[in-house]
């Protein structure tokens, strides 16, 4: 459920909406650019929290201030857009860690995070993911998989879309994220 008791959209819900905005703002339209914005930055920055933590907004804006200079150059709909926007905040999260000189944000060990009630569903875990301490489990997986959750569950991208941000078959980050899935599943007492 979203805010208010209200049905949660999927993040392809946003899709068709997002690609008439990202043609509109590429056009200059900048109220356009603001509804990109609204729709992709919770993703974005769900994600970025989960590979450098606490620096994830400074990260974000980075990556915003890419996306707008080089926005005319993208071609694609809304799902292109999310995959491409991702790209972007991955690299620029990647540089940070560079610059800090440091690995993944990575957290204590899962036994460290209280236990919550028992739910039926995966698809209760990806509602979860939306927290703070969702993302504190998530950053406790191995990398490979906190990354395919990330993309899959917070961003919104499919399989393909999520291979192609990570450099990797679409099959591997189906695998990757299917195992953080069931970790993740196993730790919430989700079974």
């Amino acid at each position: 459920m979203g805010q208010g008791g209200e049905p949660r959209r999927p993040q392809a819900a946003f899709d068709g909406e997002l690609g008439v905005a990202v043609a509109r703002a590429q056009e200059g339209d900048e109220v356009a650019f603001g509804v990109v914005y609204r729709i992709v930055q919770p993703g974005l920055l769900g994600y970025l929290k989960g590979i450098v933590g606490d620096e994830a907004e400074d990260v974000a804006s980075e990556a915003w201030l890419e996306i707008a200079r080089d926005l005319g150059r993208f071609r694609g709909d809304g799902a292109g857009f999310r995959g491409w926007s991702a790209t972007i905040a991955r690299h620029r999260a990647l540089d940070h860690l560079r610059r800090m000189k440091v690995r993944p944000v990575r957290g204590g060990s899962l036994e460290d995070v209280d236990p919550v009630a028992p739910h039926d569903t995966y698809d209760e875990v990806a509602e979860a993911l939306s927290t703070e301490r969702a993302l504190t489990l998530v950053r406790m997986l191995p990398p490979d998989q906190a990354e395919a959750v990330l993309l899959r569950v917070v961003v919104g991208l499919d399989g393909p879309a999520a291979a192609r941000v990570l450099g990797k078959r679409p099959g591997a980050v189906r695998t990757a994220a299917h195992r953080g899935l069931r970790r993740l599943a196993k730790e919430l007492g989700i079974e």
